[in-house]
């Protein structure tokens, strides 16, 4: 009987998600998995480490038999890191991440604490994949999504993936209509028109909330944004060197 392949699951939303949740049901069908996720949310959270401060880890119940669940008191990037060197002791074959409640598609995966944690065990050289769900609602339907993200999954099991490659899969809104399929794509060059809502409270002292719009610059239709506006899944390979290859040659002409 073949081994079944061991599984890391982790995000940036918390143990308690609904999204996390769903993904420990899929990942079940497929291997061994063990949970090691924030105790709190670490939404937005990028690729941040904890270095001053301690790091708690709590193994939690977990209402799947045969799941091993912690909480880590820090980032996601911590919950893989700690994950791989104290819980485990060992390289799973796959880390999964997610599915988080919101879009980590375009410039989002820049800040994306779900995409932060499969970058770090892709930097460990582990297989990894982020999920997300483009609706931020904490009672967000994750129904419908199980068939795609375990195939999605099992095709990573099965081929493995490039070094320095992970994937980011974001998933439109489930509507009434059905999901036309699954779109290969590239990240579209899209950002934040940002302000600061300026406040003042009781203590008459001034405070500050990010606020912002998502303005898609791309008009390209090989895009996650196109995808995921026409009803498809998006599929898109990240690689977290972030070397301007292509801007060495013209650099090295420069009187330096």
């Amino acid at each position: 009987m073949a081994k079944r392949p061991l599984i890391l699951v982790t995000n940036d939303d918390g143990i308690t998600a609904p999204g996390i949740r769903k993904l420990i049901e899929v990942m079940t069908s497929l291997g061994d998995v063990v949970v090691v996720a924030p105790d709190t949310p670490q939404s937005g959270k990028g690729h941040a480490i904890t270095l001053d401060a301690t790091l708690y880890l709590t193994k939690v119940k977990s209402e799947i038999t045969g799941v091993d669940e912690y909480t880590c008191s820090g980032t996601p990037a911590d919950c893989v890191k700690i994950g791989i060197k104290e819980v485990m002791k060992m390289k799973p074959d796959l880390c999964v991440s997610g599915i988080n409640h919101g879009s980590n598609a375009s410039i989002n995966v820049i800040y994306s604490g779900t995409m932060s944690a499969a970058i770090e065990a892709g930097i460990e050289g582990i297989p990894s994949i982020g999920f997300s769900l483009l609706d931020y609602d904490w009672d967000a339907n994750f129904n419908g999504l199980e068939s795609y993200v375990k195939k999605i999954a099992q095709n990573v099991l099965e081929n493995g993936l490039p070094d320095g490659v992970v994937l980011n899969v974001n998933f439109p809104k489930l509507t009434a209509e059905k999901y036309k399929g699954i779109k290969v794509g590239r990240q579209a060059r899209a950002n934040w028109n940002e302000k600061f809502d300026k406040r003042v409270n009781p203590m008459k002292k001034e405070y500050y909330w990010l606020t912002g719009v998502f303005e898609n610059l791309d008009g390209g239709e090989d895009t996650d944004e196109f995808a995921l506006e026409n009803n498809y899944i998006s599929l898109v390979p990240v690689q977290f060197d972030l070397t301007a290859h292509h801007f060495i040659q013209k650099l090295n002409t420069w009187d330096l």
